[in-house]
């Protein structure tokens, strides 16, 4: 792709990837109307909620299936997605209440790299060196989400 100044942009860029899909998904959320049943503030926090699952689904299809954490988040969104379709199957069943697994430490000594292993998506089974490259790797991701987002949020603020 070339600019009008003759410029070449790289479209296979992380940036540019990412910011497609997240808009692409933030389009299909704005068509979709907002639930009547919910308080203003449920809905609210319901739209924050799957703003925040768009952005991170974006980044991770933006980064692919190369890395550890992308995977990761990539595996706990279609596993949530067919956890919900589950759940609306079984809509008219009474549902047994779910025991929610306490991924909380011992108490005792904790080190700086398990902190990092429950940060990093995916970093539970990772050696310590791995674990550092996909924690710069993740951080660098993040980076460029936070500045697409503001980018976005200053066009359409205007």
């Amino acid at each position: 792709m070339t600019t009008t100044k003759g410029v070449t942009l790289n479209t296979n860029c992380r940036r540019i990837k990412f910011a497609r899909r997240f808009i692409t998904t933030l389009l299909r959320m704005r068509k979709t109307r907002p639930s009547s049943s919910l308080s203003m503030e449920a809905d609210v926090r319901k739209r924050s909620q799957r703003i925040k699952i768009a952005a991170y689904s974006a980044m991770a299809h933006a980064v692919g299936p190369r890395r550890a954490w992308s995977r990761a988040v990539l595996f706990k969104l279609r596993s949530r997605a067919r956890h919900q379709s589950m759940i609306r199957r079984r809509s008219f069943r009474l549902q047994k209440k779910r025991v929610v697994k306490n991924d909380n430490i011992p108490s005792g000594e904790v080190s700086q790299a398990d902190k990092l292993r429950q940060l990093v998506p995916g970093g539970k089974a990772m050696d310590v060196c791995s674990l550092l490259e996909e924690t710069a790797h993740y951080i660098s991701c993040l980076a460029t989400q936070v500045k697409v987002m503001q980018t976005i949020a200053d066009r359409f603020s205007k």
